[in-house]
């Protein structure tokens, strides 16, 4: 059997990316279900990679609401 090493200094959970970010915490949680933020769950809490959040958040533009419907 193969053993993952983490380097838990390099992670940061869920509600210190809501913060970064300056989204709400379901928000980050919404963006890795929907697979657009890439996240590991160790417990119950959601950690991501700060490279992956910095990477992630230069490209992030944090429209709120749902997407705009399109006239026909």
């Amino acid at each position: 059997m193969m053993k993952t090493i983490i380097d838990l200094n390099n992670l940061i959970n869920a509600l210190e990316a809501s913060h970064r970010l300056k989204v709400h915490p379901e928000t980050i949680k919404r963006l890795i279900r929907q697979g657009d933020l890439a996240a590991v769950k160790l417990g119950n809490v959601w950690f991501i990679e700060k490279g992956e959040l910095e990477s992630f958040a230069s490209t992030y533009t944090g429209e709120r609401g749902a997407p705009k419907k399109r006239e026909r």
